[in-house]
């Protein structure tokens, strides 16, 4: 074993004990030199096969309400700000919503993830998404997903009480970078949706997203302060730059350094599920595959307002690395509790 094999390997055992990495340790991960990469994504490997074994977990979302949205996300396609040209559209109905469910039915994704445009949902809207969650609850019993933005406490109890397992409300950067990429929110308004959420009953998700011009520090602070929110599921973005927004020229990321991302996200939160998120296709190109080393899971088909890989191709990527993708109720390598 190299020097090299041997600093990474401790790491893993590191992280197989529950440890949490120094600082140092983490930056060393993000600036892993090239020529060393196999051997960091074996090493966060031994952490993801320890927790999860070769399962993946297949998520699928539906855009229930396309742009409109007031705010200023420099990222995002469907903001305020943004001039790309999307389709633009009220909620859908309960039983497109219904529809879209079997669509995710059928490519074998566990979890259905119901995502609307806008600061935050109507009382009116949370209560459509309730009934449409009821008949999907009905008729195909599938683990969901909501996204609908900054929620009161009591919107949040509405959404439980319907059946929503899980709320997702990413983080996307550290505190200190996040005026940096919207002003019409705050970092605390979302971790303030995430708390009500939680005092709810629900699951959280939260993530990032890499390649908007912050710097390894607000990586890292991100990757912890999710540490500290025990949340569930973490999906990680890699910015995809829309022409018509405000971040449409920034285009920093490589397919080496997002992999250092992902082995830092499994190192950090060995058994919380790691989900490799939008912009995979096009930040990770050619080694998609080895993404899922660290992570194990992944969005199937498209994202909200950009094209993804086919079903049928992520299906076979993950079928020629000799994973298997998790059938509903057969999570045999799932941790029992969703703590980092």
């Amino acid at each position: 074993m190299t020097a090299t094999e041997s600093n990474w390997n401790r790491l893993a055992e590191k992280s197989l004990a529950g440890e949490l990495l120094e600082r140092d340790e983490a930056h060393a991960v993000l600036d892993c030199p090239d020529d060393d990469l196999l051997d960091l994504l074996s090493a966060a490997f031994r952490v993801r096969r320890e927790h999860f074994g070769r399962q993946v977990q297949l998520y699928y979302l539906t855009n229930a309400k396309s742009g409109l949205c007031p705010e200023d996300c420099g990222y995002c396609s469907q903001s305020a700000v943004s001039g790309a040209e999307i389709p633009k559209y009220r909620f859908r109905t309960a039983d497109e919503l219904l529809a879209g469910a079997r669509t995710a039915s059928a490519a074998q994704a566990r979890t259905y993830c119901i995502v609307a445009s806008g600061r935050g949902p109507s009382d009116r809207e949370v209560e459509h998404v309730a009934g449409a969650v009821r008949k999907i609850k009905d008729e195909l019993g599938m683990h969901i997903c909501a996204c609908l933005g900054l929620l009161s406490p009591q919107q949040a109890q509405v959404l439980a009480e319907a059946g929503v397992d899980r709320i997702n409300h990413n983080l996307n950067t550290s505190h200190r970078y996040y005026d940096k990429i919207c002003s019409t929110h705050t970092y605390q308004d979302r971790l303030d949706t995430l708390r009500v959420s939680s005092d709810a009953g629900m699951e959280l998700c939260s993530g990032l997203i890499v390649g908007m011009g912050e710097t390894t520090d607000d990586v890292i602070d991100v990757v912890l302060d999710l540490r500290g929110l025990n949340v569930a599921s973490i999906p990680v973005n890699f910015l995809n730059s829309i022409d018509g927004t405000p971040l449409e020229a920034m285009d920093v990321l490589n397919p080496r350094y997002c992999l250092k991302v992902l082995c830092l996200l499994r190192l950090i939160h060995p058994r919380t599920e790691i989900r490799i998120a939008g912009g995979r296709e096009v930040n990770l190109r050619s080694l998609q595959a080895l993404g899922l080393y660290a992570a194990n899971s992944m969005f199937v088909s498209d994202y909200l307002t950009t094209p993804g890989q086919p079903a049928e191709a992520d299906h076979a990527m993950i079928a020629d690395l000799g994973f298997e993708v998790v059938v509903a109720g057969c999570e045999s390598h799932q941790p029992s509790a969703p703590r980092s």
